[in-house]
């Protein structure tokens, strides 16, 4: 592995190699093709969204107490992931570890609480068959919802990785790159809460 010469003390650990910075450049790349690819489930969503015939409303349907409680849980689970690399800055293992557990909690809680309402969506008469918008709601917060299950394993990888090679550049720019992963599906989320179900409940 290149590793930069003379490197500042104060440079943070995953940005001490030549090949973590490029790596860290690569995903920003890699977030751009994210974005571009919910750009399109976001304009797919809205070029559908007035096709509700044949099917319940989602002001008749959506539950907001749990979307509220979903949105908190995603949120709080972006600021352990801050804290948690904050903790990898002092070079605080275990610290860091706990705030990746809870990040990985409200993660998980998360993902139960919306496939709580998917279930009770369908009860309700609101199936992905049932008519555009509903078809475009399950591809919308299903794509999200799939992007949380895939950043709780990736996590979960990268904290395997420092149990047994211990913290190094190498690891703290999986980390890094992971928590970037997770603010990134916050902020869509913030999308997905606004457009979707706030919208959803007025429209």
């Amino acid at each position: 592995m290149a590793h930069s010469t003379n490197i500042d003390p104060n440079t943070p650990l995953e940005y001490q190699s030549d090949i973590g910075k490029l790596n860290i450049f690569g995903f920003w790349v890699f977030l751009g093709a994210e974005i571009a690819l919910f750009a399109t489930i976001f304009a797919t969503f809205f070029a559908l969204k007035a096709g509700t015939m044949g099917g319940p409303l989602p002001s008749e349907v959506f539950d907001m107490k749990n979307t509220i409680i979903m949105t908190l849980l995603l949120l709080i689970s972006s600021f352990t992931s801050g804290l948690s690399i904050n903790e990898l800055r002092k070079r605080n293992v275990k610290s860091m570890m706990v705030w990746l557990v809870i990040t990985l909690l409200f993660g998980l809680g998360f993902l139960y609480m919306e496939i709580t309402e998917f279930i009770h969506l369908v009860h309700e008469g609101a199936a992905m068959g049932t008519n555009a918008f509903w078809s475009s709601f399950y591809l919308l917060t299903g794509t999200h919802g799939l992007h949380v299950s895939v950043g709780i394993l990736w996590i979960l990888l990268v904290m395997f990785q420092v149990k047994q090679r211990g913290l190094n550049p190498d690891t703290a720019k999986k980390l890094f790159v992971s928590s970037l992963y997770w603010h990134f599906l916050d902020f869509v989320w913030i999308f997905v809460f606004t457009s979707v179900y706030l919208l959803g409940m007025v429209g």
